[in-house]
């Protein structure tokens, strides 16, 4: 339901999803969200070897899977191309499909495309319709703290959400 004015009143869908352009997106919330995912992703090809290795080796010491090492291509990839499940040959594809992504399309897209598809729990499809669920603000209208709890997000979002555990989604929100 929408009011006189085209604000949204009620969502009755599963979901939410609405396109933004990166040039729309603030500065700050950008800042937020490579500092959290990504923090190399203008300056690697798709994948962050320095971060695969650090992962692979904490991994090993701990004897399971404790620390990813997915950059912001990476994760775009399994979003749009691949699963979720959690395979040494999955983990393969996705390497080289987010390769294939960085030859071919600019690093602003790939946020932009990245920011637009990523599931950021309750049903929120994209930075722009986290903002609304979360906050029920417009995206230019965050605040810096609800910036980075929506960056903190994409991680875990069911485990990081304010609904599902306030304390839990400030701590990440924090870091």
């Amino acid at each position: 339901f929408y009011s006189a004015d085209g604000e949204i009143i009620k969502t009755f869908t599963a979901y939410t999803y609405s396109r933004v352009d990166i040039k729309n997106v603030p500065e700050d919330f950008i800042h937020a969200l490579i500092a959290t995912e990504d923090k190399n992703f203008y300056n690697h090809h798709g994948y962050d070897i320095y971060g695969l290795a650090r992962s692979t080796v904490q991994n090993i010491l701990a004897g399971h899977v404790v620390q990813g090492a997915s950059t912001i291509t990476q994760q775009l990839s399994r979003i749009l191309f691949l699963s979720n499940e959690k395979t040494f040959t999955r983990k393969i594809k996705e390497l080289q499909v987010a390769a294939q992504i960085e030859k071919t399309i600019s690093k602003d897209k790939i946020l932009e495309m990245y920011l637009n598809n990523v599931y950021l729990g309750s049903g929120a499809y994209g930075v722009k319709g986290a903002a609304r669920i979360y906050f029920n603000k417009n995206l230019n209208q965050l605040t810096l703290p609800e910036m980075a709890l929506i960056a903190g997000l994409p991680q875990a979002p069911s485990v990081y959400s304010p609904y599902n555990n306030k304390k839990l989604a400030e701590k990440r929100r924090n870091q």
